[in-house]
Order: C-alpha cells, then structure tokens, then sequence
C-alpha cells in the first residue's frame, strides 16, 4: 500500500487506515481519479471544519464516532455506518463531538439521474 491511496484487489479495514491526530483532524486521500476522490478523515474531539462549499457532490460516511454536519443551516447527526450527501454549492460544515472517522466521496461530475 502507498502512502496516498488503496491497493486494488485487498480487503482492508477502512477505521485502521488512519491514525487520530490529538487537537487535529488528519486526512488521507484513499482513490482520486477524473470523475471524483475518496478521502478518510480522522477528527479528535472537539475538531471541526468551518463552514464551506464545494463545486460537487460529496457523500459523507461516517465510520467511527460521531459527527454533527450542518447543512444549509440544517443540523444532522451521523453516527457508524450512516452516510449524508452534501449538495454541490451547498453550505455546509463538520464538528466532531467525540472522536471521529469519516470516509469523504466527492463526486465530480453530477448524477442527474440520481433522486435518492
């Protein structure tokens, strides 16, 4: 396995591909091609992202702890094994309650089709 992406064709365990950082978030990017990018976060307690937006679709997965997402003012709570979908151009922010994994999938170009 390299340092910045996932070894085609193995089983791994997503929670043990990243390490929490104390009073930091750590990122490591998973797969990144043309058509989008997965990312893991890991976020000690208390961490947050600011308030941003992005050009894309992302799908939020949570894979341990936590995470209270704020989309367009709206809070949502995800806990392990819940995914959130943050729409393109869309406000949205991430505070870490307790210590947090997260797997980020950013969707480059947009799903039309996709109602659900």
């Amino acid at each position: 396995m390299s340092d910045n992406t996932i070894t085609p064709s193995e089983a791994l365990t997503i929670s043990t591909l990243i390490n929490y950082t104390e009073q930091g978030i750590a990122s490591r990017v998973l797969a990144k091609n043309t058509g989008g990018n997965m990312t893991l976060f890991a976020f000690d307690k208390g961490q947050a992202l600011s308030e941003h937006s992005a050009p894309f679709d992302a799908i939020v997965m949570v894979v341990e702890g936590s995470l209270l997402l704020t989309i367009e003012g709206k809070p949502v709570t995800a806990k392990p094994g819940e995914i959130v979908r943050m729409p393109a151009n869309i406000p949205h922010a991430v505070d870490a309650p307790e210590p947090a994994k997260m797997l980020l999938v950013m969707l480059r170009e947009p799903n039309t089709d996709c109602t659900h």
